[in-house]
């Protein structure tokens, strides 16, 4: 590996795997990896007049809660997502675009934080991948610490620097890339970011309407999760338009069966498989497919119980588990679970589009497959 004049190792041109999503995160986690120790020093040498106090609160805790939420795992479907689609656009022929791919795969990781840290401060969730938030660790540490001050209110601003932190980091990254592929990532910054508002807003006004639960899944889970990265992973491999098309077909059912999947998780899953707990989108009265439905399926009764759930007032455990039940009971979770049958079906018919390449096809069905009837 060499560094490059933004102060970041980069990947020789073919350093990759012809096929196989596993290489490709494995070489996206050492470019993280790699990316963060160049932050830390980068972070260090600036403050190197300042010497922390032991036993106080520091600003240090900014980097660290950062790294720690990098490093804390998961699926790493965007970087694999990537993969196929450069897969897709014959980038195993010769490697093409390979050390672009990686990147981006980086790229998008760092942005998958910074969209955790802050969707956790906005939601109050006090766990993520079955460890504290962010928040939740930065509040204790100043409990622990003695800082003056509501701990809550400090968690939730330090949360917020190192969720600002990684979108730096991977606009920085970015900057790297050819022009369009920055083309293409602005324009994914710009749905997630317009996805989350409508999905904030919807909640303020009570939405319950599927064509506003459908909007919000498709910017702020679909696109950025699937259907960008996928394109992100073409463009490297310098992919033509109908293949890019193709990919749209597929990436657009895909990141719906992703986000109804989420739907699921967010009312009936096992807390300790997901890593948080379970009716919070209850709770929260997020404008999903799923609450959507109920609030067309439910009797009188059980839609004020569901109004109440969201409007923010005391919700017990038996309220939610009473919610969950009603949910099954009518078919609701039913009925969604067939949206995602019928999405998954979609996305294989375009996965026989001449324009993608066979193997990347075999790698997407099964990706689309993890995607749908994942448990986390």
């Amino acid at each position: 590996m060499t560094l490059t004049s933004s102060g970041h190792r980069r990947l020789a041109e073919a350093p990759g795997p012809a096929t196989g999503d596993d290489a490709t995160v494995v070489a996206v986690e050492a470019f993280i990896a790699e990316t963060l120790d160049s932050l830390r020093a980068r972070w260090v040498d600036l403050a190197a007049t300042v010497v922390p106090r032991p036993g106080v609160l520091h600003t240090d805790s900014v980097l660290d809660l950062l790294s720690d939420m990098v490093h804390s795992g998961g699926k790493r479907f965007r970087p694999r997502m990537a993969h196929w689609g450069w897969v897709a656009g014959g980038g195993t022929s010769d490697l093409r675009g390979y050390a672009d791919l990686v990147r981006v795969g980086a790229a998008l990781e760092l942005l998958h934080v910074f969209a955790l840290i802050h969707d956790d401060v906005m939601d109050a969730s006090e766990t993520r991948r079955g460890q504290p938030s962010v928040h939740a660790s930065a509040r204790w540490q100043h409990v622990r610490l003695h800082g003056l001050g509501d701990a809550q209110r400090y968690g939730e601003n330090i949360a917020i620097l190192a969720g600002d932190l990684a979108h730096s980091e991977a606009g920085l990254l970015v900057a790297g890339l050819p022009r369009p592929m920055q083309d293409l990532w602005r324009t994914l910054a710009i749905e997630l970011m317009m996805g989350q508002g409508r999905d904030l807003v919807g909640a303020a006004n009570g939405r319950r309407d599927i064509e506003h639960a459908r909007e919000v899944a498709r910017a702020k889970s679909g696109a950025y999760t699937v259907w960008r990265p996928l394109q992100l992973g073409a463009a490297a491999a310098g992919a033509g338009s109908r293949t890019l098309a193709a990919l749209e077909r597929y990436g657009i059912a895909v990141g719906e069966a992703f986000a109804l999947r989420d739907d699921i998780l967010g009312v009936i899953g096992d807390p300790v498989a997901t890593g948080k707990p379970v009716g919070d989108d209850l709770i929260a009265g997020k404008p999903t497919v799923l609450l959507a439905l109920a609030t067309q399926r439910f009797s009188p009764r059980w839609r004020r119980a569901l109004q109440r759930a969201g409007s923010g007032g005391r919700v017990s455990s038996s309220d939610i588990a009473a919610l969950q039940a009603e949910l099954v009971r009518s078919d609701v979770i039913g009925d969604v679970e067939a949206m995602i049958r019928d999405a998954i079906a979609t996305a294989f018919v375009a996965l026989e589009d001449p324009a993608i390449d066979p193997s990347a096809a075999v790698g997407l069905e099964d990706l689309a497959r993890r995607v749908a009837w994942r448990t986390t």
